[in-house]
């Protein structure tokens, strides 16, 4: 059975290991979601998968609609771990954008724009 839980140890949180991820991490964008990945490396070393999300004030002034920006978010990533590992390797931290002023209409639609994303970094 897969796992679907999203633990604390697999959140990102701390600021000198957010600051690294901005410094070293490449960007990848698909439709209105942004992500920054910085993979492991032997200069870089990544214990454990990170994770992160972000909403930008700018777009959405009301923390209303940012956290339920970020929850969509972040059920995007707990439903569909897998594939994320998958494309992006096993010891990774990101962090993950919603890059637009337009609220998602649903769920699903923040899903496939996650699914694309993952899907166009396994054929790169």
């Amino acid at each position: 059975m897969t796992n679907f839980k999203y633990p604390r140890a697999e959140k990102l949180k701390t600021n000198t290991e957010i600051s690294l991820l901005f410094e070293k991490g490449k960007w990848r964008t698909n439709g209105n979601l942004r992500i920054i990945i910085l993979k492991n490396k032997p200069t870089i070393p990544v214990e454990s998968t990170k994770f992160a999300v972000s909403v930008s004030k700018k777009f959405f002034k009301k923390a209303v609609h940012r956290n339920r920006i970020k929850r969509l978010l972040r059920e995007c990533y707990r439903l569909n771990k897998d594939l994320f590992k998958e494309a992006f390797g096993d010891k990774t931290m990101a962090m993950m954008f919603w890059a637009s002023p337009e609220m998602p209409q649903k769920f699903q639609d923040v899903e496939a724009q996650f699914v694309k994303l993952c899907q166009a970094q396994k054929k790169s």
